[in-house]
């Protein structure tokens, strides 16, 4: 597997590959881009990752046994998976759009031998509770606020936080906040600085300015089967080694009743984060918190550009650039979950 690493705030050099053009996808579909990446050096996929996962822990220890629970949260049914001992280091797991929990399916039993591993389902997503828009704020500061009651309710007072895509702006509000509980970061594609909002995100700037029927509808776009699928296989070095699976399961969440409204109330509140972005690099700067990133890089959504500028203000920072797309994990993830492993044991007692 081919992987740009550094672990001091050296640049290393750009990715070359020129992202896709917005338009062009939502025209075509993400039928002719699924083998953007095929034909690259293979890596370790997910078959690498549960060799990685078997070797972990022993066969049928309790490491091994991720638990599929729900909790009230202030009304709220909040599913989450767990697993682990509870007296190990936590590490909470913050998915991102449109997916939920179930992207850390694998990731989960390749850490629980060594840590507490929790992963919830935001409201709207995955097997959480869905109420309706006009019933609930589905805003960024509403999330982060159920996640920081969730922990709480389930007693967690420290904690690593693996950040990805709407994990970011999730965690950091809550990180930001709780500096005190954060052990370490995790931050994979999820972005906290203004480089990382390439032209990707014009549509989004455009519906953020002015929220009317016509720029709602190239957003609109983003939310069928073509794009999900696109979201998984953009930028991979081989296509095949991704399980359809992830791109249906999500897509089956995001075709219920009600969840296009949802979807799109989250796009638009997406606008409050880029005005955040100073605050969460001052709590980088001030804090300090260790840091791992291991970031896909041929991500159309959140490219490399967007990995960089945490080497200006963090200096505990172990840094990896791999060579697949916006869901590392689904290629990478026996790489990732080692370097979590060692990353986490070397830097939280």
């Amino acid at each position: 597997m081919r992987h740009e690493n550094d672990r001091t705030t050296r640049d290393a050099a750009k990715d070359g590959r020129k992202g896709l053009d917005r338009r062009a996808f939502l025209t075509t579909g993400a039928a002719g881009l699924a083998g953007a990446g095929a034909g690259l050096v293979l890596g370790a996929g997910l078959n690498g990752m549960a060799r990685a996962a078997q070797g972990t822990a022993a066969p049928g220890s309790a490491g091994q046994s991720t638990l599929h629970k729900t909790v009230n949260v202030d009304g709220l049914d909040i599913f989450y998976r767990e697993a682990g001992p509870k007296d190990a280091p936590t590490i909470v797991l913050l998915h991102g759009f449109p997916t939920s929990s179930q992207m850390f399916r694998n990731l989960i039993p390749a850490l629980s031998d060594r840590f507490h591993v929790v992963a919830p389902d935001y409201p709207g997503f995955g097997n959480s509770a869905m109420p309706p828009v006009d019933g609930f704020a589905y805003t960024f500061d509403k999330l982060a606020e159920v996640v920081d009651r969730f922990l709480a309710v389930l007693g967690i007072a420290r904690y690593s936080l693996y950040l990805m895509d709407y994990g970011g702006p999730v965690g950091f509000r809550v990180a930001a906040r709780h500096p005190e509980r954060v052990q370490s970061l995790i931050i994979q594609n999820a972005n906290a600085y203004d480089e990382g909002l390439r032209e990707f995100w014009d549509p989004f700037r455009a519906y953020w300015k002015d929220r009317n029927p016509q720029t709602a509808e190239p957003l609109e776009g983003f939310l069928d089967l073509a794009a999900t699928k696109w979201q998984y296989t953009h930028g991979v070095r081989n296509a095949e080694v991704i399980s359809p699976d992830t791109w249906i399961v999500d897509q089956y969440r995001l075709d219920r009743p009600g969840n296009k409204e949802i979807q799109l109330q989250l796009f638009y509140d997406y606008g409050s984060n880029p005005p955040l972005y100073p605050e969460w690099q001052a709590y980088f700067r001030e804090h300090q918190p260790p840091t791992l990133i291991v970031w896909g890089r041929n991500d159309h959504i959140f490219p490399a550009e967007g990995a960089h500028p945490y080497k200006r203000d963090l200096e505990t920072l172990e840094f990896h650039l791999l060579d697949t797309g916006h869901f590392a994990l689904e290629e990478d993830g026996g790489f990732i979950a080692e370097r979590i492993r060692d990353f986490v044991a070397r830097h939280v007692a």
